[in-house]
């Protein structure tokens, strides 16, 4: 299982490139094993190039290294934060991607605009507060971890699997590594699109709620019936 996971979150980090969520080194994926605890994460500042299933590094729900010779990411206590206060998902993925990052550094949410960000997040992509300087201070990315779940206190981060930590970045999940990815790419692409829109029309106002609602789920409610099964 647990080679498994190392593999699956290889592909996720070098599939960062691929899709051009990340400059030199600037993301990273994680996943874990809710079985075991386990949680497999990128190394510390190693170009994607020269990633293997070896590097990544191994860790327990605490953030004790199991298995690595290698420094875990430094946003390590943010996915181990956001694995105990969201215990259905699976993987996790930090990007500094351009889109979703102007987003962030501008402090705004990103509003539903769209049927294509209504196929993947139930509401608007919520952007954090801004962080006390004693978050920052000390403990810097245990409190990321913080701020980004008290965000989520009356929103339900299943439904929304993402948010933009105020003039950091992006943070997305999923119910693997891979999913997480993938919610990453849709969340870049969203923020881009809903630049674009406003920049178009500056009165813009939010997607109709029946057919937000209609698209979400569709895909995503009980009835779902978009796709094959």
């Amino acid at each position: 299982m647990l080679e498994a996971l190392k593999e699956e979150v290889l592909a996720a980090n070098l599939k960062l490139e691929e899709h051009n969520l990340v400059t030199f080194t600037w993301g990273n994926v994680s996943g874990i094993d809710r079985e075991s605890g386990r949680i497999v994460i990128k190394p510390s500042g190693v170009d994607y190039s020269e990633l293997t299933a070896d590097k990544l590094v191994v860790l327990n729900e605490d953030g004790d290294i199991l298995e690595g010779s290698l420094k875990p990411s430094s946003d390590t206590p943010t996915h181990l934060y956001l694995y105990k206060a969201f215990p259905a998902i699976g993987g996790i993925v930090h990007t500094h991607s351009r889109w979703a990052t102007s987003w962030a550094q501008s402090g705004r949410d990103i509003p539903a605009l769209g049927t294509t960000h209504a196929d993947y997040f139930e509401s608007a992509i919520p952007c954090t507060r801004e962080m006390y300087e004693e978050e920052i201070v000390k403990d810097y990315e245990y409190h990321t971890g913080k701020v980004i779940a008290e965000t989520f206190q009356n929103e339900p981060y299943e439904q929304n699997p993402g948010v933009l930590v105020h003039s950091h970045g992006p943070f997305c999940w999923g119910t693997d590594a891979l999913n997480a990815l993938h919610n990453a790419v849709v969340l870049e692409t969203v923020a881009e699109m809903a630049y674009h829109s406003l920049m178009l029309n500056k009165q813009l106002s939010p997607i109709d709620r029946v057919l937000h609602d209609k698209h979400f789920y569709r895909k995503h409610g009980a009835n779902a019936y978009y796709g094959q099964t």
